[in-house]
């Protein structure tokens, strides 16, 4: 796995909504980057300091734009 994969699934771990082989290839490659274990603790606090966001809350349009942030912020 990718750290651009690891990004695209952090919500279906979160959510516990991974299978079981891509969720040890996610562990695994937890396990060997620093960058993406901090993206996932900055990730959790998010979560934890604004609650949950339900998804029909968001349009569309800004549903795209917060997730082309986030893959851009790996990238920075």
């Amino acid at each position: 796995m990718n750290c651009d994969e690891f990004v695209e699934l952090v919500t279906a771990f979160l959510d516990g909504a991974l299978d079981p082989a891509t969720e040890d290839r996610f562990v695994e490659h937890l396990a060997l980057c620093e960058g993406c274990e901090r993206y996932l603790e900055q990730f959790r606090t998010t979560i934890a300091e604004l609650g949950e966001l339900p998804p029909e809350s968001l349009s569309p349009a800004v549903r795209t734009d917060l997730l082309d942030a986030f893959r851009d912020w790996h990238r920075s």
